[in-house]
């Protein structure tokens, strides 16, 4: 495949567009506001007519929703469109029956990786769908990632991307709890840090996040707007299983996302919990 369009340039599809561009592919890329790409299309419709492969990365199911409602006119068989957006099953499942009616091909296709891993071309990706779709997608897809991960029939993925961001979201929390915790009792973080590296509590997601916790820089690799949403669509796809953690984490999410945290890295949430003794960082 040489023809690609990547609609969504937030932070993650920004990186994949970049990246693909720069290994020669002929891409075109949309975003709902305008972007300083070379190959920015700012007509949606247009961007995608002659597209093998389409990948959408926005923030939610009703993103989703109103960029088909253009695009699904202009899909033609044989086009594939892998829906990367973090969403549900039922979702994804409508969305998918939308996009086949059409004659073109759906691939799901949810991914695990923030910023450094998308520029470092390490997503990792969920799949969802038939092992002849993704035997399709597979040379744009590997370009990006450093797995590809074949998950079940179509709506499995976005369960299981949804599945792993909650325990990101509550492994996050238990750091920044336990960090504050330590700052509270006059501990300095180089010793917490020190002590966490020979821990079986040490996480990839700690060795991630520890920069950003040290220097109190909460510019996104992940926004707090996005994983509250993820935090929504869990709680959503549970029904009456009971998760009583991400229930009370959803109300901490809601709470930041009420003093103005939205567009902060969601381990920005440690300030809320550091305001009551006025702890730095």
């Amino acid at each position: 495949m040489k023809n690609v369009t990547v609609v969504g340039l937030g932070i993650i599809g920004s990186a994949w567009a970049k990246n693909l561009h720069a290994d020669g592919l002929n891409v075109r890329a949309w975003n709902r506001t305008r972007r300083d790409f070379p190959f920015f299309e700012p007509d949606l419709a247009r961007a995608v007519i002659g597209a093998e492969m389409i990948i959408i990365v926005v923030a939610d199911p009703p993103a989703v929703e109103a960029l088909l409602k253009v695009i699904g006119p202009q899909l033609k068989p044989g086009q594939l469109v892998a829906q990367s957006s973090t969403i549900s099953a039922v979702w994804t499942k409508k969305f998918a029956a939308q996009i086949e009616a059409t004659g073109a091909l759906f691939l799901e296709a949810p991914f695990t990786g923030s910023k450094p891993a998308a520029e470092a071309r390490k997503t990792v990706y969920y799949l969802g769908g038939t092992k002849e779709v993704i035997e399709k997608a597979r040379p744009v897809l590997a370009r990006l990632a450093s797995h590809l991960l074949h998950i079940g029939p179509v709506g499995t993925a976005s369960s299981l991307k949804l599945a792993m961001n909650l325990n990101i979201a509550v492994v996050a929390e238990a750091l920044g709890e336990s960090l504050t915790l330590a700052r509270a009792e006059g501990i300095p973080d180089d010793v917490f840090f020190d002590a966490l590296h020979i821990n079986a509590g040490r996480s990839g997601l700690s060795d991630l996040k520890e920069p950003k916790l040290r220097s109190g820089d909460y510019s996104p690799q992940f926004s707090l707007k996005h994983m509250n949403k993820d935090l929504r669509l869990a709680l959503e796809t549970a029904g009456e299983l009971d998760l009583p953690i991400t229930k009370s984490l959803k109300s901490f999410y809601d709470k930041g996302m009420s003093v103005g945290m939205a567009e902060d890295d969601f381990t920005g949430l440690v300030r809320l919990l550091a305001r009551a003794k006025k702890i730095a960082k």
